[in-house]
């Protein structure tokens, strides 16, 4: 049996929350109705669904169910959670609220003051109960709506200016990817959809930053005619990501994930992008040449981890007047590239799919990832450095994207 503290713990949380909210259902309910009725034993039946799921987490094999069920079943019940936990914030601030009357009037001889209504006839607490419900109620519903944006690829397109960028090159159009997490897809058409959208740029060439699957290099047999498609005047160059190396799945052998490694990339020359292993090669236009360097993941968190090798990517890139570096986690910017390899002019990344949930308007941009990423989506300059960071072709996790889409990226060098 798994390690089942854990789940207990969460089976715990969320009966108590299951609890709190119903007793928030019972405020803005009708004291009698068939509705009421109703509204209850469908709340009941969905809490219970989900609490016994979590329960069965340590004891059933969910791998022998489909995976679109057990996916999207865990997105529900994670979608729950958050919901309710938001709802309940606001019937905290109610409880606090009345928790802190009550101590008022019992210690100060004063009556307590107290507006019982919010101006349109209705009690704070009923007022509350109604904002904590419709609050959970839009998180839930806009993580559902999410479900169907996970293939709706979002072409990104931006205009670099070098000063010291080769005359040849002037005008190159790179296609950069990252983060396909095969393992992930549920809907091969779709995915080829995307990848018809890169070939009809008819880029110079193009640039996959990692992770091309969650653990397994297995989850690519049914992507390779794929992804195979992709091709450039100039190449696929690619780079291994944090999942690539199996670190988050149990292993029979530490053999077992280096014959894994190894097949995945086997999957890459069978695709025919160029795997760069820290290293970089040489890319000639006419007379002229610059310098892409690829390493393996480099990451400054603590909880990634660190297999680039720059000492080794670098040695004979510093004669080429123009670098691109292909590092799949943008912590690496900061952490290394801008302090010991300040001529890198460009370096491409991706790593944190934007957390897939976010808000990007003109001028405002949020998303929960940016409290560990200083970097998490788009373009960032220092000097005459420059970093984009990809929102990722794939989703893993959470099976869609709110706010933030899947994104390919196009990017003209001038």
């Amino acid at each position: 049996m798994r390690n089942s503290g854990f789940f207990f713990f969460l089976l715990g949380l969320m009966a108590l929350l299951d609890f709190y909210i119903f007793q928030a259902l019972q405020v803005v309910l009708p004291a009698s109705s068939k509705a009421r009725l109703a509204i209850i034993i469908t709340y009941w039946a969905m809490s219970a669904a989900g609490l016994i799921v979590i329960f069965s987490i340590p004891y059933v094999n969910f791998d022998s169910l489909p995976r679109w069920v057990v996916t999207y079943g865990r997105a529900i019940i994670f979608g729950l959670f958050i919901a309710k936990l938001v709802a309940s914030v606001f019937f905290a601030i109610d409880d606090i609220r009345r928790g802190g009357t009550w101590l008022f009037s019992r210690f100060s001889q004063k009556p307590a003051i107290s507006v019982a209504h919010d101006g349109a006839g209705i009690t704070r607490s009923v007022f509350l109960s109604w904002m904590g419900l419709a609050v959970g109620g839009t998180v839930f519903g806009t993580l559902v709506y999410g479900f169907g944006n996970k293939y709706r690829y979002q072409v990104n397109r931006l205009k670099m200016n070098f000063k010291n960028l080769p005359v040849a090159f002037k005008g190159m159009k790179i296609v950069h990817i990252s983060d396909i997490h095969s393992g992930s897809f549920m809907d091969k058409e779709a995915v080829e959809k995307g990848v018809q959208k890169i070939l009809k740029e008819k880029p110079d060439m193009i640039l996959f930053t990692g992770d091309l699957v969650n653990d397994r290099a297995s989850e690519m047999k049914e992507y390779i005619d794929v992804f195979s498609k992709l091709n450039a005047p100039l190449g696929v160059y690619s780079t291994l990501g944090n999942h690539d190396y199996g670190d988050y799945v149990r292993w029979d052998s530490h053999e077992a994930k280096m014959h894994n490694l190894e097949q995945l990339k086997l999957v890459h020359k069978q695709m025919g992008w160029r795997l760069l292993m820290n290293e970089h090669v040489v890319l000639e236009k006419d007379s002229d040449r610059i310098a892409l360097l690829g390493i393996e993941n480099w990451s400054a968190k603590g909880n990634f981890g660190r297999y680039g090798k720059m000492e080794d990517a670098y040695p004979g890139a510093e004669q080429y007047p123009f670098k691109i570096l292909m590092s799949h986690d943008p912590s690496h910017w900061d952490a290394e590239v801008r302090t010991k390899y300040n001529d890198i002019d460009l370096t491409l990344s991706g790593h944190t799919h934007g957390m897939q949930f976010g808000v990007e308007m003109p001028g405002f941009r949020w998303s929960p990832v940016q409290y560990m990423y200083k970097q998490w989506a788009g373009l960032y300059e220092s000097g005459q450095q420059k970093l984009y960071v990809n929102r990722g072709y794939g989703f893993i996790g959470y099976p869609g994207r709110v706010g933030i889409l899947p994104e390919i990226t196009v990017i003209e060098l001038s």
